[in-house]
């Protein structure tokens, strides 16, 4: 009953009003997907443009909705301080500009990572944000309090934190894979006390392909956001992790599967369902899409992969599944159609730049963002056909949303709000 109950809860957050809220990172049901109608076709700087706002820091977490707001993370460059910032959706105005926490001895982030990239979860009143081990927390939406906040994790996240927290139920998801500890933990959204915790089941066997010692952090490192899916009726938490991909219960935390690619580290995509198959991006390495069949139980072998393709896989930006078809772009800017059953590439083609960010489809197109500042636009289908391309003046690391007939954007300097 306990189970079916959280499954419940989590199925009405998932479906809020998807055309107005964009809850968490890749919108309401996680996947890139939003149904809005009359989103433009085009836009650019100057083109299409309602505002533009300014941030500050540097923070690569993407940006969410609820109602009238419009909230992202932020972070100063050097770690030290971390906070929030919120906008009135209609006008830009900045209506929270906040400090949450002070951090003495930030860890180590690669330059190319930022200290706010995890993209938080909004619901009606509250906001849960994470910094990795710097600062877990829950706000109130009105003025930026903080309700709850954990700093008490142990873990060394090497190139600094990634992870996206996911709501379900009455339970906050997080992944921790670092170099030290790789574990996952549901918090009590309510009060931030641990449900539950568990330690990856995988052996590390401190080897890499090359044959090399894999003490090295990055060969232990994951990025991953995790997803859950609804499977032969029951709910199930898929996860990637470093050199390894989980199923669990979401309600106890217990293993259900393990499937290892031991070929690539660092996954860091949210996970995409369809067709019975999980649609797996491992990370760097030996980039691969793999379809993974779901249903097994135990440590997976070969058997339980449908097919699996080299071609055009990205490291870091997710994929869409719809319907027939899988879409995709790899971080140097070729953008791939596969049929998702079979793995057949319907098309592929460079439309240029590099990609971090991940893509949208809405109302038949897929909209692509580039961290030059790039925005392509592809109309949807086995076919390849470019409806547009624009420039903003800053690059785009954070992925987008969409509320109403409007697209909300970060760059690496602003946020705009873009519409007809």
């Amino acid at each position: 009953m306990k189970t079916t109950f959280l499954f419940l809860s989590s199925l009405a957050i998932a479906t809020a009003p998807a055309a107005e809220n964009w809850p968490q990172f890749r919108g309401p049901a996680g996947d890139g997907h939003s149904d809005a109608k009359g989103l433009p076709a085009s836009f650019s700087e100057t083109e299409n443009v309602k505002w533009k706002a300014p941030t500050h820091g540097k923070a690569w977490s993407s940006p969410v909705v609820w109602g009238g707001q419009v909230w992202l993370t932020t972070a100063t460059e050097d770690g030290k301080t971390l906070g929030v910032m919120c906008f009135d959706k209609e006008t830009g105005k900045v209506l929270v500009d906040k400090k949450l926490w002070d951090v003495a001895k930030p860890q180590f982030c690669h330059k190319f990572n930022s200290y706010a990239s995890p993209t938080p979860v909004i619901e009606e009143g509250r906001i849960y944000v994470s910094f990795g081990v710097a600062g877990i927390g829950c706000l109130d939406t009105k003025d930026g309090s903080v309700l709850w906040e954990r700093r008490d994790f142990v873990c060394n996240h090497f190139r600094g934190a990634g992870t996206s927290p996911i709501a379900w139920g009455k339970l906050l998801i997080l992944n921790f894979d670092g170099s030290d500890r790789q574990f996952i933990v549901a918090l009590d959204k309510a009060t931030g006390k641990t449900v539950w915790e568990v330690t990856r089941s995988i052996d590390f066997k401190d080897i890499q392909p090359n044959g090399k010692p894999d003490a090295d952090g990055d060969w232990r490192k994951g990025f991953g956001t995790a997803h859950v899916t609804d499977w032969n009726g029951k709910p199930l938490l898929l996860s990637s992790g470093a050199k390894a991909h989980y199923g669990y219960d979401p309600a106890t935390g217990a293993e259900v599967f393990r499937y290892e690619f031991r070929d690539a580290h660092s996954a860091a995509a949210r996970p995409v369902v369809g067709q019975g198959m999980w649609f797996i991006t491992p990370g760097f390495g030996k980039k691969t899409v793999i379809a993974l069949k779901l249903g097994g139980a135990g440590l997976l072998d070969e058997s339980a992969v449908a097919w699996t393709e080299k071609k055009g896989a990205p490291n870091k930006p997710s994929v869409i599944f719809d319907g027939d078809l899988l879409y995709m772009v790899d971080d140097t800017g070729i953008a791939s159609c596969l049929v998702a059953k079979t793995g057949e590439t319907k098309w592929r083609e460079r439309i240029g730049g590099d990609y971090s960010a991940s893509p949208l489809l809405a109302d038949g197109k897929l909209y692509f963002f580039g961290e030059n500042g790039a925005v392509v636009v592809l109309a949807a289908g086995p076919e390849f056909k470019k409806l547009s391309e624009g420039k903003f003046d800053a690059g785009f690391m954070a992925s987008p949303a969409v509320s109403g007939k409007a697209l909300f954007l970060r760059t690496k300097s602003a946020l705009y709000r873009v519409g007809q």
